[in-house]
């Protein structure tokens, strides 16, 4: 009886791991990932110690180009540092992460922008996380309380920027919401941990769910803005302003989307949330326009029938439709969370997917050579097309998320290997 018990055990333990058992031999791919991100980012640091400028791309010689404090993305070359430290445990990458965290103090009273979240949860999200420095606490409630500020309740959502002007240039709107601001809201969840104040928590399940009901189509392809009224709170209209057109679905918006709202179900457990991000999921997996190496196209509906750009497009200049790693990065990442929450007969087809992308952008198609590349790690990510800017480089955020993709897939390896070793014992 012993055995027949201990038996059932294991075929429990196979059923319900068994996805991730092929997955074994897969610490190659983040090994090899994070020793590029070790010798390029160690040149980057070595030749670059402005702390008044933050990585953020490259110009088309393949030089670092830089932005400021001000730029919603400067969170991401400190939270970089921060996941390679996680990696490596080594204390040079701690304090260098430490460096440039603390650079962005200042930014904490910053009203100006939604993308305080990315800027500061990225940066000393990670910085307490990783150090548990109770230090760190005040700075980002602080962060949190300017991110409230952008809360319009009327609307019941985040105003992302102060004013948004149609592509057809005959519309100037006074409250955009925009699909990337899904993921500021993580760090409102945060503060309400760290304060004991509902206060965040409550906006960020309100700015959710009126972006549920008003950005997303039924196929769930996302509008990239939404423009409302102040006052009233109506829909005035449903552009784009990254996109190919107002209709499309953008790739890198689909992406922040989906990881918002796995994001909002581990923080709230409510069904509705899971059920979206399932859906969004499978709107990328399933994408008859998805590419082979799952790097998606920087638009889902580039050149297809029915989606007409307002902006000034000529499909002659792109011989070839840019890719968007940066997407992809986002996506493997929202992914490898999301199966948490699955039930063990789905996960494979998602777990297929995020290896599928990860192994892609750890290709030479899209990693960098040492020394160049402006000396980040992945390429071939879009900024925006129609605004001319980035095109075809690298991007810091892409960074970013590919390695904490790669931290998400090495700590499964792990859990993995503890529980088999625990079994043999």
């Amino acid at each position: 009886m012993i055995f027949f018990r201990y038996s059932l055990y294991f075929i429990y333990f196979l059923s319900f791991f068994y996805p991730f058992f092929l997955r074994a031999d897969t610490s190659d791919m983040v090994k090899k990932g994070f020793d590029l991100a070790q010798r390029q980012y160690a040149l980057l640091y070595d030749d670059h110690s402005d702390l008044r400028k933050y990585p953020r791309s490259a110009d088309p010689k393949g030089k670092t180009t830089f932005t400021d404090i001000r730029d919603w993305t400067g969170g991401f070359w400190p939270g970089c540092l921060w996941y390679v430290f996680e990696y490596t445990g080594k204390d040079q990458w701690r304090d260098a992460a430490l460096k440039w965290t603390n650079s962005l103090r200042q930014n904490q009273y910053n009203t100006q922008h939604h993308d305080i979240g990315f800027v500061m949860n990225c940066s000393y999200g990670n910085a307490y996380r990783l150090t548990g420095d109770t230090i760190f606490k005040s700075i980002l409630i602080q962060s949190a309380k300017s991110l409230l500020t952008r809360f319009n309740p009327k609307v019941g959502a985040i105003k992302s920027w102060d004013t948004f002007s149609s592509w057809d240039g005959k519309h100037t709107y006074e409250f955009p919401v925009i699909i990337d601001n899904m993921m500021n809201l993580e760090l409102l969840f945060l503060a309400s941990k760290l304060s004991g104040d509902s206060v965040y928590r409550n906006a960020a399940i309100r700015h959710a769910e009126t972006t549920l009901k008003n950005q997303y189509r039924a196929d769930y392809s996302s509008y990239h803005v939404v423009t409302y009224d102040p006052n009233t709170g109506a829909v005035l209209s449903r552009e784009t302003a990254q996109g190919f057109s107002d209709n499309s679905a953008w790739a890198r918006g689909q992406a922040w989307g989906l990881y918002g709202f796995v994001v909002m179900y581990r923080e709230t457990k409510d069904p509705k949330f899971l059920q979206a991000a399932l859906k969004m999921a499978e709107f990328y997996i399933k994408h008859p326009r998805l590419p082979q190496d799952k790097v998606p196209q920087w638009d889902f509906d580039v050149n297809q029938a029915g989606f007409v750009p307002n902006w000034n497009y000529r499909k002659a200049d792109f011989e070839t439709i840019p890719r968007d790693a940066s997407a992809a990065a986002v996506t493997a990442s929202a992914l490898l969370e999301l199966v948490d929450y699955m039930g063990t007969g789905q996960q494979q087809e998602y777990l297929d997917v995020a290896e599928a992308i990860l192994r892609s952008l750890g290709s030479p198609q899209y990693s960098s050579a040492v020394g160049a590349n402006g000396l980040f790690v992945l390429k071939h990510s879009v900024g925006s097309i129609p605004h001319q800017g980035e095109i075809d480089v690298p991007l810091v955020y892409a960074d970013y998320y590919y390695l904490e993709a790669l931290m998400r897939w090495n700590k499964r390896n792990h859990q993995l290997t503890q529980l088999m070793n625990e079994w043999g014992r």
